[in-house]
């Protein structure tokens, strides 16, 4: 299907505001108390554990704070007693105020002949051995200052026990929307159970630390008054890029799925451009071209023999002078950055209509001469890694602003930005579209060659960048998750994204519940 219209249904991630006002609208619109929310959302985490330790005599520590999150321990904590497990409840009592939804379930607690023990100090702290279990529902994402006292001293005491964590929506000391700043305030989880949508905070880099492996439970919100609250950040799942996917009928040709060309190399570097050209091949391009100094000729003839070549000056790239009229131009890998090179790409540059997907070295020139920029046809892909990004936007403070200036940035020129990452974020004016897919055995030299062949080779098919860019970063992704499956970290190369490219389409439509929640 060629030329579709396609509205972007993505999970949304919504910032602690956002999701305070779901709460609030949900309780509204279906006519619930925040109690009975409450106890449905404990209740889902409660069964989650239930369901894997269906019984087994382990000690169980839920630590509760005095809010809703500690609200969502206490309920948690009540079914475990009646269900026989080896609990230990407490209540971290660093403040006089309690919330109402907390009070309650404190008293069924009571109820059912079961009193939290309360800490007050570090005198009161528990002991917790390596094979325990520990709960942590102390502080939620509502959080707004770092812990501190004896309640930091918990969180430590706990984090310095190793003993396996499982935090209820958020660990504690981490913050919704701020960077944390004192790290020894912030519970290390080895579980996260997070209600309703992925949290952004989950997904940045600087608080890797603190989250091993999360999970979302979905809770009932109103996904209608979610959608009218116009998130500007998505999570991008199955779910949403197979309606992405543009199928092929019997009267297809070449000529319908556009001319790829790849310009890049030089001497000693040729493999990028010829991992990028047979990426774009291999996503379906029906022609790629590449260009390159005449020292790749032969390699590329030999390596990708289904390419066509054209050639520039002997060792590196200076005249730009393709006679090629490709649909996209993908340019960058193993370019170089010589006073030679340069030249040639700025006149390139300023003389270029075509859409433009840049990667490697000529982000590094476009770095370099920030006037460039304004020469960028709209919407042109960006593929910078995190020193690259760096080089484009300069230093930033911390991953909330480094987002800033991406978004700054990608408005400003009009450009889409693929920071590549652990969870690389597609960034095109507001809207933050952050990937699902992906593993370690992605950190390989030639990965993002490759990315930026199939990105290439996804906009010569007639897919809008946005879509391209989302569709080949999650396509990218996937290939490393089922390469795992046979394969391991360190003997994964950029060639592997390649070898599993099939799959990874395949996979779009393997009947299975694509319900992606887990990270």
């Amino acid at each position: 299907m060629r030329g579709f219209f396609y509205y972007f249904y993505a999970m949304y991630i919504l910032s602690p505001s956002q999701f305070a006002l779901a709460d609030k609208a949900t309780i509204n619109n279906t006519k619930i108390t925040s109690l009975e929310l409450m106890e449905h959302a404990a209740t889902l985490c409660f069964e989650w554990l239930h369901s894997r330790l269906q019984g087994q005599n382990i000690k169980i520590h839920v630590f509760c704070g005095i809010g809703n999150n500690g609200g969502d321990g206490l309920v948690i904590a009540r079914h475990l007693f009646q269900h026989g497990y080896n609990v230990n409840c407490y209540v971290v009592n660093f403040s006089d105020k309690r919330s109402p939804e907390f009070l309650t379930n404190y008293n069924r607690l009571k109820e059912i002949a079961e009193w939290p023990k309360i800490i007050n100090d570090e005198g009161d702290f528990p002991e917790v051995d390596f094979e325990d279990i520990v709960i942590d529902a102390i502080f939620g994402i509502g959080l707004n200052r770092k812990p501190s006292g004896f309640t930091k001293k918990l969180i430590q005491y706990i984090n310095n026990t190793k003993v396996f964590t499982l935090a209820i929506d958020f660990p504690s000391g981490m913050f919704g929307d701020k960077s944390v700043t004192d790290k020894s305030s912030v519970l290390r989880a080895g579980h996260t159970l997070t209600f309703q949508t992925p949290k952004l905070a989950f997904l940045l880099p600087e608080n890797n630390e603190f989250l091993n492996t999360w999970e979302v439970l979905d809770i009932g919100l109103d996904t209608n008054f979610i959608e009218s609250l116009l998130p500007t950040t998505h999570y991008i799942t199955k779910n949403d890029v197979i309606p992405m996917y543009q199928s092929r009928n019997k009267w297809s040709h070449k000529g319908m799925f556009g001319h790829s060309l790849i310009i890049g190399g030089s001497f000693g570097k040729i493999g990028a451009v010829t991992l990028a050209t047979k990426a774009a091949l291999k996503i379906g391009s029906g022609l790629v071209s590449a260009y390159l100094p005449k020292c790749g000729y032969q390699i590329l003839q030999i390596s990708v023999p289904e390419a066509m070549v054209e050639v520039d000056s002997e060792k590196l790239l200076t005249y730009y002078n393709f006679k090629t009229k490709p649909t996209v131009i993908g340019i960058g890998p193993g370019m170089g950055t010589t006073d030679k090179t340069a030249v040639g790409f700025e006149a390139f540059l300023k003389e270029n209509k075509t859409q433009l997907v840049i990667d490697a070295d000529a982000l590094n020139l476009l770095s370099k001469n920030e006037s460039l920029l304004q020469y960028l046809p709209n919407k042109s892909v960006l593929t910078p890694h995190p020193k690259e990004l760096q080089r484009l936007l300069g230093v930033w403070k911390n991953d909330y602003e480094k987002l800033e200036k991406a978004i700054s940035f990608s408005t400003k020129y009009n450009v889409i930005l693929v920071i590549k990452g652990a969870h690389t974020t597609v960034i095109d004016e507001q809207q933050l579209y952050i990937n699902s897919t992906g593993n370690p055995a992605l950190a390989t030299g030639g990965s993002g060659d490759v990315l930026t062949g199939i990105i290439t080779g996804l906009i010569a098919q007639g897919y809008q960048p946005l879509h391209a860019a989302i569709f080949g970063v999650y396509l990218h992704g996937k290939t490393a998750d089922l390469a795992l499956q046979k394969t391991s970290y360190e003997t994964f190369t950029a060639t592997t994204i390649l070898d599993y490219l099939a799959e990874a389409i395949l996979d779009l439509f393997h009947q299975e519940e694509i319900a992606d929640s887990e990270a």
